[in-house]
């Protein structure tokens, strides 16, 4: 199906039967992914049309080739070619390069727009899991917000890429499916892979930032903010990150601002750095985390939040050093803060389990090359030590060379 990526083998020549270039001679698989231009028309076109461990004959006239152009200097203008494809392997569109939404794409849609966060759509979607369909409708949402009409993060995350008019299936990974909840009004278990049927019906685009004035973005925040901890509190973390993610883009270079602005702009980003390091806890997403948390004490170096949640975010990345300092840094702003405290306990008892695990590694390693070193001396010829022990005796007895004195000798 079209985006899918495609493992061949070929070999291809012209008319007269030259051959200008084969696959198995480089002894690799040629990859591409199926009908997005990034090969000669008459391969997307007949590829298309294969099944897997297939081995076809293609004839491709010039228009559906190179054209009038050819390819120097194998190929001249207007050649009509000949290849021989294998099709070894095919695979879905990794959308998002994490295995968690696989996207097939039955129909192509209509131009090069998107829908972007925030946009309202409209689409038909089927969703099955395993062999039952579960859901079939027409619905009209907004882009983020899928959750409330019982559409899973997949299916918003997935729209950003189709356009007007796809018909595409879609594979969700538990992640961008129902997650650990699972979907009990659907008959969904925890951690189900689904498959989605989802056609892009029409849509509207949001208001991109640079649409927006300030005292728009500023409105905007207050809501989409409450709308995220909503989502939070429900443990939607996804979701969240969508939300507290849009006061992140259209305040955080937004200049000019009055003095009014300026203060709520800044407690509107803080919040939102605040909450997605959070929501990053959650996600088990450290690293971003951590990020969050240095962007929110970039604008209050002293929030205790903000080091508490970067403290916690390295402790899980075994950073446990600069986890303590974090804590530190905590009771040095509110010394009453008793989870601090007992997180330098675990730092501490970290750090000593993780020096004692580090000792027995190395201690463990320098036995096993003492033993090793001893085996090779043992399993020596015997002939070889006594030529060795005799070497060794000869130099004591040898006279002191020029310019030296034997050893003693006064």
């Amino acid at each position: 199906m079209i985006g899918d990526k495609v493992y061949v083998h070929y070999k291809g020549k012209l008319a007269n039967g030259k051959k200008f270039d084969s696959s198995r001679d480089r002894n690799e698989p040629f990859i591409f992914s199926l009908g997005k231009g990034q090969v000669i028309k008459a391969w997307d076109v007949g590829v298309a049309t294969m099944k897997k461990g297939e081995i076809c004959h293609l004839l491709c006239k010039p228009e559906y080739a190179y054209g009038s152009a050819g390819s120097t200097p194998k190929i001249p203008s207007n050649a009509t070619l000949f290849f021989e494809i294998e099709l070894l392997d095919f695979k879905g569109e990794d959308l998002f390069e994490d295995g968690g939404i696989i996207r097939r794409i039955k129909k192509k849609g209509e131009g090069y727009s998107n829908p972007n966060e925030g946009a309202t759509v409209e689409i038909h979607l089927e969703g099955f899991y395993g062999d039952r369909k579960f859901d079939s409708r027409d619905v009209k949402f907004v882009v983020g917000e899928g959750e409330d009409h019982d559409i899973p993060i997949g299916i918003d995350k997935a729209l950003e890429k189709m356009q007007r008019g796809e018909h595409c299936i879609l594979y969700l990974g538990p992640r961008y499916g129902f997650g650990e909840a699972g979907k009990p009004k659907f008959g969904i278990e925890a951690n189900a892979e689904l498959a989605y049927e989802v056609t892009l019906k029409r849509f509207e685009k949001a208001k991109e930032s640079w649409e927006m004035d300030t005292k728009e973005k500023l409105e905007q925040a207050a809501i989409v903010k409450e709308k995220g901890t909503v989502y939070f509190k429900d443990g939607k973390y996804m979701q969240a990150v969508i939300q507290y993610g849009k006061i992140v883009s259209w305040l955080e270079m937004e200049y000019g601002l009055s003095e009014r602005e300026s203060k709520a702009s800044e407690s509107f980003l803080l919040a939102a750095f605040l909450n997605l390091a959070m929501c990053y806890l959650k996600l088990r997403e450290y690293t971003k985390a951590v990020e969050c948390c240095d962007k929110a004490l970039g604008l209050d170096q002293d929030n205790e939040k903000g080091l508490y949640r970067r403290g916690e975010a390295r402790l899980l990345m075994n950073e446990f050093e600069l986890a303590k300092c974090d804590f530190q840094r905590v009771l040095e702003v509110n010394p009453q803060n008793k989870a601090a405290k007992s997180q330098i306990t675990v730092c501490q008892k970290k750090t000593k389990e993780h020096n004692e695990r580090d000792r027995r590694i190395y201690a463990n390693m320098f036995k096993k090359f003492a033993e090793r070193d001893a085996k090779e001396e043992a399993s020596r010829n015997p002939g070889e030590k006594d030529v060795e022990k005799a070497t060794s005796e000869k130099r004591l007895k040898t006279p002191v060379t020029e310019g030296k004195e034997a050893e003693g000798h006064v």
